[in-house]
């Protein structure tokens, strides 16, 4: 995996410093759909971060689907949204590497092969 890709509902700017490069959906042109978000994560290899089920529903019918890390959490202050990423950021980059989904919760990390 080479970085993480973040859909259009999550901030372009994080406070925090992954591991992997990350970028923000914008580089695809303004509101680019999902097909050409998932597209473009296979074929460069990052995993799509979002709070958009459709990403999650996608991973059931394609053959080989890009890696997605589904942000379960919800609406909450970007303050708090950031130190709460800062926090899991570790553990979601660990696990993403090894599975196709990965879910997070506000009290809980699950991932899926």
């Amino acid at each position: 995996m080479k970085g993480f890709l973040f859909d259009e509902n999550l901030p372009a700017k994080i406070h925090f410093s992954p591991s992997f490069p990350v970028i923000h959906v914008s580089i695809l042109g303004k509101s680019p759909s999902d097909s050409q978000i998932w597209e473009y994560a296979k074929e460069n290899d990052f995993a799509i971060v979002t709070k958009d089920v459709d990403f999650s529903d996608r991973l059931m019918v394609d053959i080989s689907p890009a890696r997605v890390v589904h942000l379960r959490l919800g609406n909450m202050r970007k303050r708090i949204f950031h130190e709460f990423l800062a926090n899991v950021w570790p553990q979601i980059e660990t696990l993403i590497i090894s599975h196709k989904l990965v879910n997070v919760y506000f009290d809980r990390i699950e991932s899926f092969e």
